[in-house]
Parts: structure tokens; sequence; C-alpha cells
């Protein structure tokens, strides 16, 4: 919004040669720092011919500005309307002042002190820097840290704000004269540029080497380009290097090289993991995987985050051929292309000998801990995995995973958001007191809010690791340091036993008096994290379908495919899947083939020894989960679509133990996209029949909700099919159609009751493109408004923020 007193500044106003000189305060909030927003208004200041001053303030940009009637009423209009691209003004408060006698105009120094500015997000190298960086007649050819007003970090390097050199880790690295030149340089395009070097004043790279099989093992490190080209000599020669980047480490490899990639997934413990890659352009994306023009879009954001795309069955002709364990068993490959200077240069320049068009490159860590930072850390931690370390002397201040995202229907939905979306803000549909909401245990990523803001951290990861428990205390001081939001309150899931809930009780009670501590429940917030997406205020409730692996039950079980008629305030538990024995905990979700038995059992049907699963299930664990299911010993009633997933999964033979969450579900994904992709297959696979029927008193596949879904004859016809040789990707087709098919089925009942029709999906079931689709498309046909998500993953990376507007409602906000 623009406010403008204009009755006010028509009053103060002088006349000079002849014409109306006006003086105008604006108050410009949003994201406006590290953007290139003040060397913006000094320009268009400059041509309007208006004096005046801009600078930067804990709260955002303050200007001022004097000029003619017309020339000023343009400036007010135009700071909004052509602000930079990476600018997003979100209002200006224009204010009277008397005007003076004033000449030129001016970036002042910063001013710091109270208020709130949003932190601008980490931005990939700009096209006219690239231009640069590959031109051996420009002075920064080949440099790794080139960056301008437009490209280059910000949250990673950010210490405080205001936003400038002495507050970001750039800090110890004085400006030559040169660049100090351009700083200063009104038409340059880094004129105010924070980050800007070149490799006379910047960060130097510098590759060590202490173990390994190379002929430089042990000998001193290699500085500048000569570190960066013997880099590449052991990524061309099979080796494994890890490389210091924006956010962290990551451990790279030649992706078309299988011995490699075979050792990085031995040495890392990935067990079947895909691994990311990162190639030199789009046109390579292209050769590799089908890109449409959404998944191009994304891939060449500013944000380059990591694009879930579909493998082809071969590369095309001049390709790079990636090796197959990259990505075992997966049809999907997860690529990005080059963030940083630095990034494209590992892949070879054009003129370069030794090109390496494709990458692995995965975050620099062991399976389950935070990404590494620190150099030190990087050599003790990463030893054993890595056979060098390319680093550089710029401090990594804020840890920042990359994002992931994928498009499903047509949109774009997050599965991670971290590097280039975080920390920017999410618009909340009412205002909040401070608050801290501590998110979930898995993918944990949590939110800080006031007012109309809520910031989103960003990915610190599973919380069972303790060091990925320090990274998380570490983050949230300094999100809260950067955003100024001391909270008065605390949400938590009610998971009893959640890490998270627990850091979350410490910190509540560490303050004098102690803080209130809302916990709420899981699949609540993650339908209220869609429903802040969208904008709704909640004063209607809406039709929530909420579908992952786990979830604290407020009857104690584990839920996990719950439709809930839900506001803000509270939620009604309308329809479930029918409750069956997590029999063993964990070890039910690390073999597959249990809870395919399970549902055997619970579907009344013979554990015969020609289905895939029973053979898979040692004798003797036979018996013993036979004696679970039988007497409920050890076991927890769950409605989890995760589960279930993972027995039809088993049931198929496609996959029957997982060394990583969410495996077998993606396995069962991808072997139905396959006979999807089959003419002949989609005549056959209409979808099985999953009823949703009214439950019934004492039934013990549910509690208290008006409709259970009914997995018995879906599981019976399943064992039939197998049994009958029916082909495993037909199958899995069907059980996706069946799936989906019920859960219209169940929104069209709750409507009948209600009269809603507005539903929200969210839940990490939903990020399966299959299953996404076809429910999107069966409800749209069905008259329904659908809300998905576009800005915050649908796992429980985007719970954090659903947490916030519930703990708000709660409190009675």
């Amino acid at each position: 919004m623009v406010a403008e007193g204009t009755d006010a500044v028509g009053a103060l106003m002088t006349t000079s040669g002849g014409r109306s000189v006006v003086r105008r305060l604006l108050r410009v909030q949003g994201v406006v720092q590290g953007v290139g927003f003040r060397p913006f208004v000094h320009t268009l200041a400059g041509e309007l011919s208006l004096t005046g001053s801009v600078v930067n303030t804990g709260s955002g940009v303050l200007v001022e500005v004097q000029g003619a009637v017309p020339d000023v009423e343009r400036f007010c209009r135009r700071v909004r309307s052509d602000a930079p691209p990476l600018a997003k003004v979100e209002h200006v408060l224009v204010e009277p002042l008397s005007p003076r006698q004033d000449t030129g105009f001016t970036i002042l120094p910063s001013l710091a002190g109270g208020g709130r500015t949003l932190v601008p997000a980490d931005v990939a190298t700009c096209e006219a820097c690239l231009e640069q960086l590959c031109d051996p007649a420009d002075r920064r050819y080949k440099h790794p840290f080139i960056s301008c007003t437009a490209c280059g970090p910000r949250f990673t390097v950010i210490t405080a704000m205001p936003y400038d050199r002495p507050a970001t880790t750039m800090a110890t690295f004085p400006l030559c004269p040169a660049c100090e030149q351009e700083y200063k340089d009104p038409s340059d395009r880094r004129f105010h540029a924070q980050p800007i070097a070149c490799h006379d004043c910047g960060p130097v790279l510098e590759l060590v080497e202490p173990t390994g099989m190379s002929a430089r093992a042990g000998l001193p490190p290699l500085r500048g380009q000569d570190a960066l080209d013997w880099a590449r000599t052991l990524l061309a020669s099979g080796h494994i290097v890890a490389v210091k980047g924006l956010g962290g480490y990551h451990l790279a490899c030649d992706a078309t090289d299988p011995a490699a990639v075979t050792a990085l997934r031995e040495r890392k413990r990935r067990g079947d993991k895909p691994f990311a890659i990162m190639v030199e352009d789009l046109r390579t994306a292209r050769g590799i995987c089908e890109v449409d023009p959404a998944e191009a879009e994304l891939l060449t954001s500013a944000a380059r985050p990591i694009v879930l795309l579909r493998r082809r069955a071969r590369p095309l002709p001049g390709a790079p051929d990636v090796a197959d364990l990259v990505a075992p068993g997966n049809p999907d490959l997860g690529v990005m292309l080059p963030s940083t200077g630095l990034h494209h240069l590992l892949h070879g320049l054009k003129q370069d000998s030794g090109r390496l068009p494709v990458l692995v490159m995965t975050s620099g860590n062991l399976a389950g801990e935070p990404i590494v930072t620190d150099d030190a850390q990087a050599l003790t931690r990463l030893r054993g995995i890595a056979d060098a370390w390319l680093r550089h002397d710029r401090v990594v201040h804020v840890p920042c995973d990359d994002s992931v995202t994928r498009v499903v229907a047509g949109g774009e939905l997050p599965l991670r958001r971290s590097r280039g979306w975080a920390p920017l803000p999410v618009s909340l549909p009412f205002e909040v007191e401070p608050s801290l909401a501590v998110g979930g245990d898995l993918r944990n990523t949590f939110a800080l809010a006031q007012g109309r803001h809520a910031w989103l951290s960003a990915h610190v990861g599973d919380m069972d690791d303790l060091a990925t428990q320090h990274a998380f205390g570490h983050a949230v001081e300094h999100l809260q340091g950067l955003v100024g939001v001391l909270p008065r309150r605390l949400v938590a899931d009610r998971h009893p036993a959640y890490r998270s809930v627990q850091w979350a009780r410490r910190a509540a009670g560490a303050q004098d008096p102690p803080l209130p501590l809302i916990q709420v429940q899981h699949h609540h917030a993650h339908l209220a994290s869609v429903m802040v997406e969208h904008g709704l205020d909640g004063s209607t409730p809406v039709i929530g379908l909420a579908l992952d692996g786990t979830g604290y039950g407020e009857d104690g079980a584990v839920w996990g495919c719950e439709a809930l008629l839900a506001d803000y305030r509270g939620f009604e538990r309308f329809a479930h899947l029918a409750y069956v024995s997590l029999a063993g905990g964990d070890a039910a979700v690390r073999r597959p083939y249990r809870m395919a038995l399970a549902h055997l059992e619970a579907a009344d049907f013979p554990w015969d020894d020609r289905l895939p699963c029973v053979e898979e299930c040692p004798s003797s664990e036979r018996e013993v989960l036979a004696h679970q299911l039988r007497t409920r010993l050890a076991c927890v009633p769950t409605s989890s679509a995760g589960r279930l997933f993972d027995a039809v999964a088993s049931l198929t033979g496609v996959c029957h133990d997982v060394t990583f969450e969410g495996q077998a579900a993606a396995a069962l994904e991808a072997a139905a996209r396959e006979a999807a992709a089959q003419e002949a297959a989609q005549e056959t696979a209409a979808g099985y029949d999953l009823p949703v029927r009214p439950a019934r008193a004492g039934d013990p596949a549910s509690t208290g909700a008006p409709y259970v879904l009914d997995c018995g004859p879906l599981i019976r016809r399943i064992a039939r099919d197998v049994l009958d040789g029916t082909a495993a990707p037909v199958v899995a087709l069907r059980f996706h159609r069946g799936l989906a098919r019920a859960l219209v089925e169940t929104a069209l009942l709750a409507r009948s009751g209600t009269g809603l029709d507005t539903v929200a999906l969210s839940g990490g079931t939903f990020a399966n493109t299959l299953l996404s689709g076809a429910v999107t498309a069966g409800l749209h046909e069905a008259g329904f408004r659908v809300l998905r998500h576009r800005r915050v993953p649908c796992g429980d990376g985007g719970i954090c923020l659903g947490q916030i507007a519930l703990g708000a409602a709660r409190a009675g906000q």
C-alpha cells in the first residue's frame, strides 16, 4: 500500500525559480535491503533531478526527496512499480517535510536500531556476472566469488541488520581500489553491492588433500586457480571432493563415473537414497531428463533449487550418461544448475579442457547429520568420505542446504524450502503476537512470526541427531536476531517424545516468567499451513485431507490418512483410514513386509507363501509377528497412508526393506507411473475399490470418526491379483487410482453433510505426483475449490507455518 498525506504536503510547499518545490519522507518496508534498492533509489532520483538521501534502517529504508511536485509524485509511484527484480516492496508510507536547501542525492551510512526489515535470500549468479566470469579480457575472469547488486550471497553471510558490508562475513575483506571505485560509482551495477570482491581483494580458494591416492596427497595446500584446477583434475579421475558452497559443504564426484558414485554412496552410508546432480546448463538437463516449461523456469530461477525431473530412458545424443547408482531404481533425478561462480568453474568454461558436465552434489555430512559449514569440522567430520577439500576463507554464517521442489499437476510443489528461499517471509492472514513454532522432528524447520509475517528457517534436518539439535538452537538464535522477533509464546507438536517438543519445553521454562507452550495436533498443523498459504482467515472451515507417514493422534494412535473439518480454532475428525496394527514400531517402518502382513491379517486374508511379502519375511520373524498381531503385544493402531503404501509395495514385491524414509512409497509410485505410461495398462487399471463406510460402534478400526476408509476389500483384491500373476506396475496403478477415488468420495460425503466446498490437501504423501494429480483432478471435476501447497513444503518441513496460525487461534487472537 502507499499512504500519502497529500493535503499536508501541499501546505509544505515553496517556490524556486518559478516552480513549486516539495520534500517528502518515504518509509519503505519489505525486502528492500541486499537487493540493490538504495542504488535504484539513487539512480531514480538522479533521473528525476531530485535531491535528498536514502538510508538503510532496522525496519527498512528511509528516503527523503525534494524537487518539483510532478517529479516527486512520479518518484513516489516508481519507487514501488520500478523496484529492482529482487526487491519486494510491501509498504510505502509518505510523509510531508519542509523543503530545505539541498544539493545532490546521497546514500547515507546505515542506521542501527529497533524495527524489522525482511532479510533477502541468497541469489544465483546473474547473466551479466556470468558473462564476465567467462570473458578472458575481464578482470573478474574465473573469479569464483563474482557478484553484484543482482546476485550473490545474502542470508548465509549476514550477521546483523541493517544490511551493510560490515554486517556480513565479507567485512574481513577490504575492497581494493578498483572494487571501491565500482562500489562508489552510481552508474556501475556494483554500486553499493555489499558482497563484491575480485581476485585482488576477495576470498581465496584453497585445496587441502591430507589423504588420498593422488600424486599431491599430503603436500601443502594449493591456492587460487591452482586449487580449482587440481580439484577438477581429482573429480575427473574419480575422486570425491568436499566443496565449500554458499550454505555449507557439498560432496562432489563425477556423476558419469559409476565407481566414484559407488564409493561416495558407500562412504556416506547413503543406502539407496538418491543423490542430487548439478548440470552445467539447461541444455544438459534436457539431454538427461524430460523438462517442461514450468520445470525449466524453476531450474533457471534465482533460487536455483534442486528440481525433481523425469529421467529419460536413455540420454539424448551428445548428452552425458548419468550412472544408475546416482538414483538407483528411481525414475526421477534431482537436478540443479550452478548457483555460484565457483560451481560454474567446477564444471569448466567452454574454453576449458576436461569439462565435467554432470556432478553429484550432495550435502556435506554423514546420513542424518546437519550440513558442515566450518572448515575445521569439515576436515574431521568428512574424513573418510572426501579425498580432498576445496574451501575458501569466507565464513558461512548460516547453514543453508539446497532447496528441493517439483512440478505437480502443472504447479510448483516445494519439498524443501531452504537456500534461495529462506528466510523470505510468508504473509499471514491475521495479526499474531511474537511467536516461535518449532515444527516437527523429521525434515525440521521452525518459524518466527509477528504481525502479518512468518519467517521460516532454512532446512535444519532430522532432530534425532544431537548435532542437528545443536544446529537447531543456533539457527533459532540467529534468525531471532535478524528479524527482531522475541517470542512471547512457543508452539509445538503434541507428540510427547519429539525432540523438538522437548527443546520447546526447555526453552519456554528457561524464561522468567516461563513462556506459554501451546501444543497442536500434527495433521491439523499440516492443513493450517496450506490454509495460511492461500490467505484463509479461518472464518469458514475447510475439508482437509492430510496424508503422511506418522502423526501423533488425539487417541494415542499413529494417524496418517485423515479427513478433518478444520479451521484454525479446532477440527472434527470426519474420516480416516481403518486402523491396523503397527507391530514393533520402527521395525515395521524399516521392513515394509511387516506392514503388508499386518494389513493381510486385518483383512482376514491368509499369509500365502506365494505372496512376495510372506516369502520375504523369515519364518522365525513371521511367528513372532503373528503372535504380536494376535495379542496386540507391542502394537500401536495406525491409520497411516505411508504405512499403507509400504504394505502395498511389499505385497506387490516392489520393495521389502528401506534405507530411507519414503523409499517404498517412491518405488510404488515409480511402478504405477510405468504402467500409466503404457496404453494397455491404462485400459485395465480402473482402480481398486476402497469403500468409505460409516463407522460402527465398538469397531476397533475406528475411534470416533463418522466414516472409515475400509482397507479390507482393497488388500484382498491386491493379494488375489498378485497371486493371479498381475504385473506389479498394474497393481500399483490400480491402487493409486482407488485411493484417489476414495479420497474424492470422502470429500463428497463431507460436503453433503456440511455444505463446505473447499478442500485443503497437505502431508508428505501428496508429494506423490500420480496421487496428487488424480485427487486434484477428481475434486475439480466434482466442483471443489482445491488448496495445494505452492510456497512451503507439503511434508513436515511446512508444519511450523500451520503451528503459528494454530497457536494464535488457541491464544484467542
